[in-house]
């Protein structure tokens, strides 16, 4: 097409739009269908001028862990096959496996409609993947991760899961023009899909290990709040992208300061360590004057007095549609540089602050079990040795001490569900004071209320602000309601109650397993060995030990439970402005026609038709029948847990007597030549702990 043809066309798009911009879209459409089409520059294979070398030698980090998980499998599958380890050690190193293999760097992308998010996530994947337009584009949550083959799977609200075309994808993840020129939250309130995860082998970050979890604009998105707690679980970092023209909003700094207490579990005056704050567009501010100006307004935003983020290199200016024009063509220039320095700040961050810790925990993980493992071997020494005999008659003592601490994880239960019983009482009486005076409370904080719209000519805008308000205020006060529950001294003793019966009977089945190991040695007039005379011999009172540990799920309890309340409130309340605006209709017309009543009077009615119809349909939700199931978990982890100690006690009772009869049985030379198996095997064992110190040192060195 000619320029002088653009022109024109530009001039149509201008008058069309005051006129009807929908109709404009449809005519331009028409138009430029008509239009000779332009031949594109087809991409066979992007441009690879942004690599992640760091994260790939993680990733190779990730394969050395597996390989040792690999080699641990197999020695503890022959020990295993005959006889010297229990069969649990197996599943162990399988589920590591499993995590190790499945783990990967997941990033999350937030940001209001039209910020250039999509455009961004085909920077970062150095390919045009999202689909990009100058109107609100992508609408549900989209995530692109590695996969063997192209494709694309749809997974709908209520459970379902679709495989579409891969042509079909940008079709799928975008708004339609309709909507995203004027009922934009409609269509995405109703929209059935829930996400949308893309699957390709040859994306560069992807297969470097990363997964992209890319948001809607959440600024005028009905699910706002669940979209956010969704894309946050379990992810490594955020980046959150603002117009560097006009740079964080107040609607920007709101949802920033969620976000950051999101990250923190529920800590409001932290700041968040893993948040990216991204100025895009930052080619519109032409003037050096200016960047420096939009550079200090961030800034001070961000790391001020009240610090929304915390760490080296958070804060970044790009422009990434310059950015993916350069990768696309293989240039360098300003604005590729300055994104390659955000990608090499972001994957530093990946790998050497998260990723350490993810190496870590899995050699700490692989550890225990290589422990478990040596701790095992031994005790076969021992038994091959003869130090342990046990003949028919204490055979049936042992069988005996097996149904009795199997029938010590029934009372448990039992005195678990007494306890449950009683403590509802209080929390029940707890919430009934507090639902009683939550009136008074909504309507003394709607005062504070307040909305930069106008109460006559922009209600609607005016209403959604006041409704985002009474949603926040609701929020606080379950989540204050929840903890102070939970945490209340009443419930408190109650969950001691239980503590205190449970370590007693964990004290009772380890010191009637100790007196079983005294008796047989006794009996042999043999010395007990060193280590079976520990206390925590066995790892009894080492899973004792994790039980306790367990008591931590009392400090965290809360703001996940709060959390789950809120979900259900904010999807019940069924606060639009369509609802406001019908309830005060009959009453308002008439006064402001007759100007028998000012701004302020109109702003106070609505404020009170929020209340009332928040507080309404709040009661509907069942909102103490909800604590009541979080008050129940508390006590259920305190039972799983014990129950785990017992299984695993029970699993080392029987162990011990297989190993017994076998040793019983065997003839010294067998023996001698098991002992030394045993001994290569231990040897093998003590290689792979070798392996994970090496690889712990690799990945130590910055």
């Amino acid at each position: 097409m000619s320029k002088s043809g653009h022109i024109k066309l530009e001039k149509l798009y201008r008058v069309t739009y005051f006129m009807d911009i929908s109709l404009f879209f449809k005519a331009a459409s028409d138009i430029l269908a008509a239009l000779p089409t332009k031949s594109e520059h087809k991409i066979t294979k992007p441009h690879r001028n942004v690599s992640y070398g760091e994260l790939r030698k993680f990733q190779e980090y990730r394969k050395q862990l597996d390989n040792c998980c690999y080699q641990l499998f197999q020695i503890i599958q022959d020990c295993t096959n005959r006889g010297f380890l229990p069969h649990n050690l197996i599943e162990e190193v399988k589920e590591l496996s499993q995590k190790i293999q499945s783990q990967r760097f997941r990033i999350s992308v937030l940001g209001e409609f039209s910020q250039g998010k999509s455009t961004l996530l085909n920077a970062l994947l150095g390919e045009e993947v999202q689909p990009v337009r100058e109107i609100p584009c992508t609408g549900m949550v989209t995530v692109l991760k590695y996969g063997t083959e192209k494709r694309v799977i749809c997974r709908y609200k209520d459970g379902r899961k679709e495989e579409i075309p891969f042509e079909q994808y940008q079709l799928k993840a975008t708004i339609s023009e309709d909507a995203a020129l004027g009922c934009l939250s409609d269509e995405l309130a109703h929209d059935e899909i829930d996400e949308i995860i893309f699957e390709h082998p040859d994306l560069e970050l992807c297969s470097s290990g990363v997964e992209i979890v890319d948001s809607p604009g959440l600024n005028e998105h009905p699910e706002r709040t669940a979209i956010t707690q969704k894309l946050l679980k379990d992810t490594d970092a955020v980046i959150f992208l603002t117009n560097a023209s006009c740079p964080l909003t107040q609607v920007e700094r709101e949802l920033l300061q969620d976000v950051k207490t999101q990250l923190n579990h529920g800590k409001e005056n932290e700041p968040a360590t893993n948040l990216f704050i991204v100025g895009n567009f930052i080619d519109l501010v032409r003037s050096e004057n200016g960047r420096e100006l939009v550079q200090r307004r961030i800034e001070t935003i961000v790391q001020g007095q009240n610090p929304i983020i915390a760490g080296e290199n958070r804060v970044h200016f790009i422009s990434a549609q310059a950015a993916l024009d350069a990768i696309l063509r293989g240039t360098e220039d300003d604005y590729l540089k300055a994104f390659q320095n955000f990608t090499q700040s972001l994957e530093k961050f990946l790998t050497f602050d998260s990723g350490r810790v993810k190496i870590k925990h899995s050699i700490s993980q692989i550890n225990r079990v290589i422990e478990k493992g040596l701790d095992g071997l031994y005790q076969s020494v021992d038994t091959l040795d003869g130090k342990i005999k046990i003949y028919e008659i204490e055979k049936y003592k042992v069988l005996e001490q097996i149904g009795e601490t199997s029938g010590y994880d029934i009372k448990i239960r039992h005195i678990a569900n007494i306890l449950k019983k009683e403590a509802s009482v209080p929390a029940k009486n707890t919430y009934d004071q507090w639902r009683k005076t939550l009136n008074t409370c909504m309507k003394e904080k709607s005062e504070k209320w307040v909305s930069e719209h106008s109460p006559v000519f922009n209600q609607e805008n005016l209403i959604q602000d006041y409704v985002n308000q009474f949603s926040r205020d609701l929020s606080q006060e379950i989540n204050d309601q929840v903890n102070k529950t939970l945490t209340s001294g009443i419930l408190k003793e109650y969950i001691e109650k239980l503590d205190l019966e449970i370590a007693i009977i964990l004290k009772v089945i380890q010191a009637k397993f100790n007196k079983l190991i005294q008796a047989k040695f006794n009996k042999l007039n043999q010395q007990i060995p060193t280590h079976w005379s520990d206390p925590l011999y066995l790892k009894i009172s080492g899973i004792n030990d994790n039980f306790i540990g367990d008591r931590a799920l009392w400090g965290g309890i809360g703001i996940g439970g709060a959390t789950a309340i809120a979900l259900i409130v904010f999807a019940g309340l069924g606060l639009t402005p369509v609802v406001i605006l019908a309830g005060l209709a009959a009453g308002m017309v008439g006064e402001i026609g007759s100007g028998m009543i000012g701004f302020n009077g109109i702003n106070d009615q609505i404020k009170r038709k929020v209340c009332e119809i928040g507080m309404q349909n709040l009661d509907k939700l069942k909102i103490d029948q909800e604590l009541d199931k979080i008050v129940g978990s508390v006590f259920e982890n305190r039972v799983e847990s014990a129950s785990r100690v017992i299984a695993e006690a029970i699993a080392l009772y029987e162990n011990l007597l297989e190993q017994q009869e076998k040793a019983h049985n065997e003839t010294l030379e067998q023996r001698e030549a098991e002992k030394m198996w045993i001994y290569q095997k231990r040897q093998e064992l003590k290689q792979v702990q070798n392996q994970l110190e090496v690889i712990l040192n690799k990945c130590s060195i910055v």
